[in-house]
């Protein structure tokens, strides 16, 4: 059962930093911020400044309703 710990941990992961990654590039913002979804509590804050701020490639003829 540890050897499925060990290999499910690592592997999630890899996977949350590069779909961070991913969602930080479409935005138009530094992939480095990726690596703050690795430090408890600092994670949680950084995805509400990340959801709160202004995003770069957002395109400027949208307008907010």
């Amino acid at each position: 059962m540890e050897i499925l710990f060990f290999f499910l941990i690592p592997f999630f992961i890899v996977f949350t930093l590069w779909l961070g990654s991913k969602i930080l590039e479409k935005a138009g913002l530094d992939k480095k911020w990726v690596f703050c979804l690795l430090i408890p509590l600092v994670n949680i804050i950084m995805i509400w400044a990340f959801a709160f701020s202004k995003w770069p490639n957002l395109k400027n003829n949208i307008t907010k309703k």
